[in-house]
């Protein structure tokens, strides 16, 4: 009797798992393919990961160990320090001019409207008031300091002026293809030693509420090479610049400046926040408010 029910026990084991093979195999097939970038497990695809860190396909990151344990010629100086706009001689040498370069329509405009708000005692084209980034080159005179760090492959540049941050590689890469460039307000830099001299070309700068001076605009084609020095035993930097842009300007404008190292001075956290900024009379904003209460008050 046992014997006899163990058999057709098993018998019916058999029969219902063959029953649900065919439904087992339909659920396998019937699985979804896991979506572009994603594994069957739901983990992330290598491409993908790579994609995510912005892998470069052709040359090593700045700060690889490889790529900054390459042998390579030594350095002729050291940017490492904070550094301060030298406005001992005038508070207008943070300006790139005049003299300035023949402007096309664009910049006189620029110019003559700029002109008219200073008579006024307004502001003119606020972009940093906004909380738009000021981007180069004028990012590198406003009245805060500026610290750098540099490796054998790269300076980076940290500006007190809203923490915004540039990076110049010195690795020896190009710059990038211009289809794939990412247009950015302090650009893309790429540096060389020429003697003791450091040149920095610079291109790819982001247009949107871009200026140089009193609200120049740049364009597309906006371009810039830096000759960089250290003077006086390394306590003072100095930079000529030669800036171009053939749809905004005729040939080059040139201009030079000078930075103080500052050995007691860091760099703060600083946030630009457009609901502070609109209490600021030097704001577009903030002179709106004062004119605003002051016509109220009459």
């Amino acid at each position: 009797m046992t014997r006899g029910f163990s058999k057709f026990a098993s018998k019916a084991v058999v029969l219902v798992i063959a029953g649900l093979l065919p439904a087992w195999a339909s659920a396998q097939q019937a699985a979804p393919t896991p979506p572009p970038g994603r594994t069957a497990s739901g983990g992330i695809t290598q491409d993908r990961m790579d994609e995510l860190a912005h892998k470069h396909p052709k040359y090593l990151g700045a700060l690889a160990p490889e790529n900054l344990n390459k042998k390579r010629p030594k350095a002729p100086f050291d940017l490492t320090g904070t550094w301060f706009v030298d406005l001992r001689r005038a508070y207008a040498d943070f300006r790139f001019g005049p003299p300035y370069p023949e402007f096309y329509e664009p910049g006189q405009t620029a110019l003559r409207e700029a002109d008219e708000a200073r008579k006024k005692g307004v502001s003119y084209r606020d972009a940093s008031g906004q909380c738009y980034p000021i981007g180069m080159p004028m990012i590198m005179t406003r009245v805060w300091p500026t610290s750098m760090i540099q490796k054998p492959t790269i300076i980076y540049m940290l500006f007190a002026f809203t923490n915004s941050m540039r990076f110049i590689y010195l690795d020896g890469r190009p710059h990038s293809d211009p289809d794939y460039s990412v247009p950015t307000y302090n650009g893309e830099s790429i540096g060389r030693w020429e003697g003791d001299t450091l040149v920095v070309h610079s291109k790819y700068f982001e247009t949107n509420e871009h200026y140089i001076d009193s609200g120049i605009p740049i364009s597309d084609e906006f371009e810039m090479v830096e000759r960089i020095k250290l003077l006086d035993k390394g306590m003072t930097l100095h930079i000529d610049y030669t800036m171009t842009d053939p749809k905004m300007w005729k040939g080059e404008w040139k201009s030079s400046k000078n930075f103080i190292r500052q050995d007691y001075s860091d760099i703060p956290e600083v946030e630009c926040l457009p609901n502070l900024n609109q209490n600021l009379p030097s704001t577009g904003a903030g002179q709106k408010a004062v004119d605003d209460r002051a016509k109220a008050a009459k």
